[in-house]
């Protein structure tokens, strides 16, 4: 009797996987070039006051000098935004580098011209939170073209602000993972090492309540000194919060909420009461 056979299974052709020959000079697999793009949301408000500017200066009006000069200013304003905003821009995250263009800079700034890439943001400004910036510090002999307006905020080192993320669709997280991936121990988040030295939720605003700055002024520097700060940066930063907790806080017409400010210093002063036998090693 003959025994059945079962027919050879086709199997698909797979092309074999090409690794990639790019790797950064701290050996890591440099991966796909991550491209970001503008985040044209911006340009809603100045394109309102050139289009509301044009219709007022439309409007027929016997005494129109006020209105005009109003609607000049609104036009000048917009255009001037817009102009800035429409120019070429390119921001790329590759293996070979970064590559900027944007007005005063464009270029590849390679891995090797790179002393330190800081993620950072300024201070809240009445508890509204600034975007975060891309600072670059360069090597040692290295000019990359730009003034260096900005400062390394862990030790003062010039800097180059060569990103806001404000104007880009991209998150501040995933920027850092590309900035991380691609540009090794160079990189450094200090949004995410000042959360996880200290997480702070989101305070409430309503009425009456503290005066945003100086809760924001506290909070910061504690979480600095806990983040990569000695033990005098410590003890300096508890003072700063109980003596504020002593003396008490302003209250404003609308502020933080005032239960959740007492609670988040009081829990910010704990932590930095702890005792800690070795000092954080400052970032790159």
């Amino acid at each position: 009797m003959p025994v059945p056979t079962v027919p050879d299974r086709r199997v698909p052709h797979r092309p074999a996987r090409r690794e990639d020959a790019h790797t950064d000079d701290h050996g890591q697999d440099g991966g796909q070039d991550v491209e970001l793009r503008r985040n044209h949301g911006s340009l809603v408000l100045p394109a309102v006051c050139v289009l509301g500017g044009v219709v007022l200066l439309a409007l027929p009006s016997e005494r129109s000098l006020l209105r005009n000069l109003v609607a000049i200013g609104a036009v000048a304003l917009g255009g001037v935004v817009l102009l800035g905003a429409l120019r070429p821009f390119r921001f790329g995250i590759g293996p070979d580098g970064i590559t900027v263009r944007r007005p005063g800079l464009r270029r590849l700034i390679r891995w090797t011209e790179i002393q330190a890439l800081v993620l950072d943001a300024p201070p809240p400004v009445a508890g509204v939170p600034a975007p975060p910036r891309l600072l670059v510090v360069p090597a040692p002999g290295v000019a990359l073209g730009a003034p260096a307006t900005a400062r390394h905020p862990v030790d003062g080192r010039p800097a180059v602000e060569l990103l806001d993320l404000g104007q880009v669709r991209e998150r501040p997280d995933d920027v850092a993972a590309a900035l991380a991936r691609h540009g090794g121990e160079r990189f450094v988040d200090l949004l995410a090492r000042r959360r996880a030295a200290f997480p702070v939720d989101d305070l409430t605003m309503g009425l009456r309540g503290y005066e945003t700055n100086p809760v924001d002024r506290l909070i910061r520097q504690g979480q600095e000194a806990l983040a990569w700060g000695g033990a005098p940066e410590r003890q300096a930063a508890r003072a700063g919060v109980e003596q504020a907790r002593a003396a008490g806080l302003t209250v404003a017409a609308r502020g933080y909420s005032t239960a959740q400010v007492d609670e988040a210093l009081r829990s910010l002063s704990a932590a930095l009461a702890d005792d800690r036998t070795t000092d954080r090693e400052p970032s790159t």
